[in-house]
């Protein structure tokens, strides 16, 4: 019997991998709630320390890590391996039923995005995806955002483009967790609710730029595909996906 129980995909950022009691109280949070989740994450400093580790230079493209094949056994063992582990190590201490997952389990397939980024991925939602049997079996599916294409080949994709193209796949409700309380403007305060004609504005002012250009990007592609608003808030308070879940305005809503 499918369930009617509404479903969230919740976007961890990487950094909070880094804050133990942060990550545990998201995941308690995620276990009060009577609904049902995909948490899907990044990993980006974990990235970093061990390209850095094993002697590789690193560099971005507005926002997007540069992902030559060299690096990709660690990329794709930082995130799908380690990170991903991590996660469910805290989903099982918290009594959740976690599986996890790259984004090619999860229905998404992926593509080069272009030829200076190297293995960067962009998403293509195939017919195949085991998340509605997972969501409807109560288990709580973590995907990373290492995607493979029809040849086998593995691709680092922006963890908020994979999350964005789940929610849409799944017809469910988004929230992007980042490290920040909301998206700032010019003044460092928050802006509570963005369309697409102040997105453009701040960005072309320089005011929003580099990860949170991509973030805010995606953000206004979900809000488009998903004919609702998506949200941009803080792992590091918890009560705010509480709020969120159940209907509060925190955070950044972006709009169409």
């Amino acid at each position: 019997m499918m369930t009617t129980k509404k479903t969230w995909v919740i976007k961890l950022g990487g950094a909070v991998l880094n804050n133990p009691a942060a990550l545990d109280a998201l995941f308690v949070a995620l276990g009060s709630q009577q609904a049902n989740f995909v948490v899907v994450h990044g990993g980006g400093a974990l990235v970093d320390r061990w390209l850095h580790d094993a002697g590789f230079a690193t560099a971005k493209h507005q926002g997007l890590r540069i992902s030559p094949a060299e690096q990709m056994p660690y990329i794709v063992g930082a995130l799908a391996g380690c990170a991903n582990k991590q996660l469910l190590g805290v989903a099982l201490k918290n009594k959740l039923q976690p599986v996890g997952l790259s984004l090619f389990e999860a229905g998404i397939n992926a593509e080069q995005k272009l030829k200076a980024l190297g293995q960067v991925g962009e998403c293509v939602p195939s017919a195949d995806s085991i998340l509605p049997m997972l969501i409807d079996a109560g288990r709580l599916a973590l995907v990373s955002s290492i995607g493979f294409d029809e040849q086998g080949k593995w691709y680092n994709v922006n963890a908020d483009e994979a999350a964005a193209a789940i929610a849409k796949l799944l017809g469910a409700e988004l929230i992007f967790m980042t490290d920040v309380e909301a998206v700032l403007d010019q003044q460092g305060c928050a802006l509570h609710q963005l369309n697409k004609a102040q997105i453009d504005d701040l960005i072309a002012q320089g005011v929003i730029s580099g990860g949170m250009e991509v973030k805010v990007k995606t953000s206004l592609l979900a809000a488009q595909h998903l004919r609702r608003g998506v949200y941009i808030s803080s792992w590091q308070k918890p009560e705010n996906l509480i709020a969120l879940l159940q209907g509060e305005h925190v955070g950044t809503q972006i709009t169409m």
